[in-house]
């Protein structure tokens, strides 16, 4: 539940892959995480991957190149499957407990020369995880278009009022703005919109926020409504 809630607002999906030894054959196989988390992701819009293969320091030798190729191997071929094109997804070796290709080139993987990928964006390489994240495309942010903002929560919140959350997909929302949620029908009025405990003039797609909305109560709305301008 929470991966497909986190999941339908991502711009980009980072799969972590563990290197050990039993544990990656345990996240590739049938029922296995990791082919159930990078079919969602894929089926959920998310275009952009990057495969961060991590627990590199528990691989037997520890940091085994051919350790890490035969993850490589296997993991393309099954995103293939699904629909992304392995050529534009960064495959990382990492270790999050050691911080190994992180944040910096790690000195214990000597024969990892980096990641390239190319897409029709144009090309982009790298060494790191953070170099990989940093080479992922933003998505155009539809301001234009009419709001729609699913609900990913719905809060009460003493002395403020019934606050639903959610991500902006489309359009802008601001104080005073009046919206309707689907499919219940309801319409009232924006009273104050929130991103991190800030609040904002107006959000524009891309940014998860609260808004708190008049007369409405709790009950009234569910996760998975969806608030429009009306």
């Amino acid at each position: 539940k929470n991966m497909i809630t986190g999941t339908s607002q991502a711009d980009c999906a980072v799969l972590i892959v563990a290197a050990g030894v039993g544990e990656f054959e345990a996240g590739i196989s049938k029922n296995g995480q990791t082919r159930e988390h990078a079919l969602l992701a894929y089926t959920l819009g998310v275009k952009q991957l990057i495969v961060g293969v991590n627990k590199m320091d528990s691989t037997e030798p520890p940091y085994s190149e051919a350790r890490f190729e035969e993850i490589k191997k296997e993991v393309s071929s099954y995103i293939k499957k699904i629909g992304y094109n392995p050529a534009a997804v960064a495959f990382v070796p990492i270790s999050g407990w050691h911080g190994d290709n992180m944040l910096e080139a790690s000195s214990n993987l000597p024969w990892y020369k980096g990641w390239a990928v190319e897409r029709k964006e144009g090309k982009a390489d790298g060494k790191t995880l953070i170099d990989a994240l940093d080479a992922i495309l933003p998505p155009s942010r539809p301001t234009e278009k009419p709001l729609r903002l699913p609900l990913q929560d719905v809060y009460k919140i003493g002395g403020i009022g019934t606050v639903p959350v959610g991500r902006v997909e489309t359009g802008v929302i601001k104080p005073g703005t009046v919206v309707t949620f689907a499919p219940c029908n309801l319409t009232t009025e924006v009273k104050s919109v929130e991103m991190h405990h800030e609040a904002l003039e107006e959000a524009v797609p891309g940014d998860n926020v609260g808004f708190n909305v008049k007369n409405v109560s709790v009950k009234e709305l569910r996760r998975g409504y969806v608030a429009g301008d009306s």
